[in-house]
């Protein structure tokens, strides 16, 4: 990945311009799609053999994100069936794996009739269905179960989706009938597991603890149930991105290496990844203009011309998220700008709840008016998660800072 500094210096020349050219107060997002690009060949480059990495699209799936990503991971993983019409409607060919609870018969066909290359079952009367619907077709399923075991040791992140009662996967002591029922439907083949117990790990070395384990139980299911047709497992997504602080990343140069030392416990599976997060955050922002700046009691409030309608991220996590201040010396007023100095300020949106904050307490030099505010870390789960038509205030625009060696769609 690029340096913060050198992103910086190229995001902040394309603010300003689009700010000079703007007919009133401006709000984008804007993705760096060459640091996008750098991120993901460094990510991909550093897996040993016998790892790959698929791109949940559910975290941005713009269109030229995907472009960019294609050539370098090793598929997509779709979790509706929009999400596979999106995807094949521009990329015929490239592997997708399809995940996700509550799937619908329609979509169950869709996979079957759009290139699926396996699908991650839920529950018993999920693989029921799909069976239903592959005997009408006569054709053979690829699947992974997935399962929510209990795991010894297990430690807990901010978003745990197993290892506990939870709506995902089929509970570790549901297993056995799954796989009974399996040996008496060969229309299902089953072709491995699939583990997504927590998301926003921040600690490589609990992540390999947690992957040494799901290779562990997998051996132990094998052996059990002489199930010598697995070819893989999938492991999840589950890195996190740091929102609070920044500077203290997921170590992935630290974690690549563990995953070699893992490799000899593979046991000839091939193990999956399927992360979104921690692949698109960092080359994107969401960048406001600033409307207001006002005094209440003891705070000072800082407006700004977009909100949790169109950046989310705040919310959904629970923090105060890190921005900086692009001065705009421009004013289109005859008065003076409001403003403040060397103080701490909440910045909010424009919508009418006071739910609708972005960072708290933040400690700033300067604020004026017309200024922008810049937050990074808004390329995954961002514009994606947020109710985009609340009080049907205007979307941001999109903008992508195209990659060195290929043209991309710029708006």
């Amino acid at each position: 990945m690029s340096s913060p500094g050198l992103r910086w210096t190229r995001l902040s020349a394309h603010l300003q311009q689009a700010l000079d050219g703007a007919d009133g107060p401006l709000c984008t997002y804007v993705y760096d799609l060459e640091s996008l690009r750098r991120h993901a060949r460094a990510i991909v480059g550093s897996l040993p053999s016998g790892f790959e990495l698929f791109y949940a699209i559910k975290a941005n799936s713009d269109l030229p994100i995907l472009q960019t990503l294609a050539p370098l991971v090793h598929g997509f993983e779709i979790s509706s069936g929009g999400e596979l019409a999106w995807v094949r409607g521009h990329f015929a060919d490239i592997p997708l794996i399809f995940s996700g609870p509550g799937k619908t018969d329609t979509e169950l066909a869709r996979a079957l009739e759009g290139g699926v290359e396996a699908l991650h079952v839920e529950s018993r009367h999920e693989l029921e269905r799909l069976a239903w619907l592959a005997r009408a077709r006569n054709c053979t399923v690829p699947v992974l179960l997935r399962v929510n075991p209990a795991i010894d040791g297990l430690q807990p992140t901010t978003l745990m989706m197993g290892g506990r009662p939870t709506p995902f996967g089929i509970a570790g002591d549901q297993l056995p009938a799954c796989l009974d029922w399996l040996r008496a439907h060969p229309e299902i083949r089953l072709r491995g597991f699939h583990f997504h117990l927590m998301s926003h790990q921040l600690d490589a070395a609990a992540h390999l603890r947690l992957l040494d384990a799901y290779l562990e139980q997998t051996r132990r299911w094998r052996a059990q149930y002489g199930l010598d047709t697995l070819d893989h497992i999938n492991v999840g997504g589950g890195i996190g991105v740091n929102y609070r602080e920044p500077e203290a990343q997921f170590d992935w140069p630290a974690f690549a290496g563990g995953l070699a030392a893992l490799s000899a416990r593979r046991d000839g599976l091939t193990v999956r990844f399927e992360c979104g997060r921690y692949v698109t955050a960092f080359c994107g922002y969401y960048a406001t203009e600033v409307i207001d700046v006002k005094h209440a009691f003891d705070r000072w409030f800082v407006v700004a011309s977009g909100g949790t309608h169109h950046f989310r991220t705040p919310h959904a996590q629970g923090h105060s998220h890190p921005f900086r201040v692009l001065p705009a010396d421009a004013w289109r007023y005859p008065f003076a700008r409001p403003q403040v100095s060397d103080a701490r300020v909440n910045v909010v949106g424009q919508l009418c709840t006071p739910k609708d904050v972005l960072a708290q307490d933040a400690p700033i030099e300067r604020v004026r008016a017309g200024d922008l505010l810049v937050f990074p870390y808004a390329g995954a789960y961002a514009w994606h998660i947020s109710h985009h038509d609340f009080l049907r205030h205007p979307h941001p625009q999109h903008r992508y800072l195209p990659t060195e060696d290929a043209h991309a769609a710029v708006e």
